[in-house]
């Protein structure tokens, strides 16, 4: 495709087409071409000029990988020989990604066949979806892509095996926008050792911690609430009033400092339990599919929460604390401390584990099908859905999850609260449930979800914002 478009660029420059027709001289022209200021070297801002010329993109990230990786004098361009040496390495590296999809050994990639590979690297697509990323690579529309359109297509793509090939086909994202217990995607290896990894991770927390900030007074609403029940007969104008009243404006924003700093280490512990825990259940030859991400996510966000859980105790207390009760989360927590125990800092624990469960299933399962759904349905050739799309799926399934996982996440909420709520019975998880089905009836064990729901449209819509500034500002590329 590339040298396609090399092809058609140099024509609508009036060009001649270029005479020979072996591959050293298509790959001169093709060197002629992106050296852009002609000195007989091609640097990675002429690289992303050409072929930004001919319609496509190269990310920065990638050029540079291009360019180290021919780069045999270190001076930060490609000779021509340099720029040959490097294209001859990479077309052997792209012949064996191509036999490994060619399982049939006819010399040409079907979707039945993308599909199977795939399957067999633990990612699952339909047939539809594989037709279309093939599409993109079919130069003659037979719907299928033989060795010179896929070497043409990848000629200048740094991927260098099948993994990072899926990787550039299945796009993801790390983005905290609040409750998520979104499983994680994996970080490519290329990502880690280039840095990439936490400039993402650092990208997505900075994100969090303005989106919390920003949907803080709705966060607390929702616990004001939960934890006081229909007694109260506190809706969202009479809640905010309320909370107005007793501590002023700035009171809408209590407990908001804990929430934010537990980003941090609840992060940093999910994705290393996450990558823990699948080297121990990853399937033969270290594959790991749908099922096993489920299920090292599942225990990966039950680590990050027991890690972390003291801190969620400390949220709840400060949020339905009255003016000068506590002078901060270290005051907070020496009063527990001495009133109750070390044991106060993991009620509520039960229902927050089992919680999980539902949370994740259900999340993971309805953003798989939504994105699948959009990958087949509105993709035109690209199989990558865009920030944005990834995005309204993983907001869409979070709604879902938290809808299954709610009443767990109330009864948590009314646990950890009810030793600082003045004549609150103290109850476990079984009769906190049948107290409030009897008091309040089974919409009870929803109360609070309104503002719940209310946030998360402004918390997508900020950390989206903040996401993208930050990683302009630490230079993480957009695959």
């Amino acid at each position: 495709m590339l040298l396609r478009l090399l092809h058609e660029a140099r024509c609508a420059q009036g060009q001649e087409e270029a005479a020979a027709s072996d591959d050293s001289a298509k790959y001169a022209d093709l060197f002629s071409y992106l050296d852009r200021n002609k000195d007989g070297k091609v640097e990675i801002a002429e690289l992303q000029e050409g072929l930004r010329s001919m319609g496509m993109t190269l990310e920065k990230e990638a050029g540079e990988k291009i360019v180290r990786a021919g780069d045999t004098n270190k001076d930060g361009q490609l000779d021509f020989g340099e720029f040959m040496r490097y294209l001859e390495e990479h077309e052997k590296k792209m012949k064996i990604a191509f036999k490994s999809l060619d399982r049939n050994n006819d010399g040409k990639i079907e979707a039945s066949e993308v599909v199977s590979s795939l399957k067999g690297l633990g990612v699952k697509i339909s047939e539809d979806h594989a037709r279309k990323i093939l599409q993109s690579i079919d130069v003659d529309g037979t719907m299928s892509v033989d060795w010179n359109e896929w070497r043409n297509h990848f000629l200048l793509n740094p991927a260098e095996d099948i993994q990072e090939i899926v990787r550039y086909w299945k796009h993801s994202t790390v983005l905290d926008i609040g409750d998520s217990l979104t499983i994680p995607d994996e970080f490519s290896e290329e990502e880690k050792k280039s840095g990439q990894w936490w400039r993402q991770l650092l990208a997505g927390g900075v994100a969090g911690a303005v989106s919390r900030t920003g949907t803080a007074p709705l966060d607390r609403l929702k616990v004001m609430m939960q934890v006081h029940g229909s007694s109260s007969k506190m809706n969202i104008a009479s809640g905010f009033k309320q909370m107005v009243k007793e501590g002023g404006i700035r009171s809408l924003w209590r407990g908001n400092g804990v929430n934010v700093v537990k980003i941090a280490p609840e992060t940093a512990m999910k994705f290393w339990a996450y990558e823990q825990y699948k080297k121990l259940i990853a399937s033969e030859g270290g594959k790991v599919g749908t099922a096993e991400r489920f299920i090292a996510g599942s225990l990966a966000g039950a680590t990050a929460q027991t890690s972390i859980y003291p801190m969620e105790v400390l949220k709840t207390r400060l949020a339905v604390g009255k003016t000068g009760q506590y002078s901060g989360m270290f005051d907070c927590a020496k009063k527990i401390l001495k009133r109750e125990g070390v044991k106060a800092f993991y009620k509520g624990y039960i229902p927050n584990i089992l919680g999980i469960l539902p949370y994740a299933g259900i999340d993971l399962a309805v953003y798989e099908t939504l994105k699948n759904s959009w990958l087949q349905n509105y993709s035109s050739g690209s199989a990558n859905p865009g920030i944005l799309v990834l995005l309204a799926c993983g907001t869409i399934s979070s709604t879902c999850g938290q809808l299954a996982s709610y009443p767990l996440a109330l009864i948590r909420t009314r646990m950890q609260a009810q030793a600082s709520v003045e004549g609150a019975p103290q109850l476990n998880m079984v009769g906190l449930i049948k107290r409030i089905v009897e008091k309040e009836g089974f919409l009870g064990l929803y109360r609070g979800i309104a503002p719940n729901f209310m946030k998360v449209l402004p918390a997508v819509s900020i950390s989206y914002l903040v996401y993208e500034k930050m990683k302009l500002q630490l230079g993480v590329s957009s695959k």
